[in-house]
């Protein structure tokens, strides 16, 4: 995957086209971010006349290990799978790291970050990224005379 990746809309010719969601560099653009592996969680962007729907595989991590914030435009999911021991019981050998999810999204000024509404369920995040007022479809009234 490149370091940059743009997410346009269906249907538009290539002048025409308005980036609502544009995906950053997710590796090493955090300061006092620590070097542990992370992975890019698989998403699903979605679009309708209000908003963009994001969701984002995250599995094993709970609503309380998911971190989701806004630096300027730029958008952060990140998470930390939570592994579970039975009871009374230790490891001793384990071929795979605690999974942790990080990635990073621009937004572009027709959608209203004030109003982002997330929600975790089943290992999916789901982001609701409604869209500016002027950015939704309006239906204009037309008159005779």
């Amino acid at each position: 995957m490149s370091d940059r990746t743009q997410l346009t809309r269906t249907g538009e010719t290539a002048d025409t086209q308005r980036h609502a969601v544009a995906e950053t560099a997710s590796r090493g653009d955090r300061s006092g971010q620590d070097n542990r592996a992370v992975a890019e969680p698989a998403v699903e962007i979605l679009e309708d006349a209000a908003g963009i729907t994001l969701l984002a595989d995250m599995p094993g991590v709970p609503r309380e290990r998911v971190d989701v914030r806004l630096d300027g435009e730029t958008l952060w999911i990140e998470g930390e799978a939570d592994v579970l021991a039975p009871a009374g019981m230790r490891g001793l050998w384990a071929e795979v790291k605690v999974p942790r999810f990080r990635r990073a999204f621009t937004l572009s000024r027709e959608l209203d970050a004030a109003r982002i509404e997330a929600g975790v369920k089943d290992g999916v995040l789901t982001l609701r990224i409604p869209k500016q007022a002027h950015a939704q479809p309006r239906r204009i009234t037309v008159s005779t005379g």
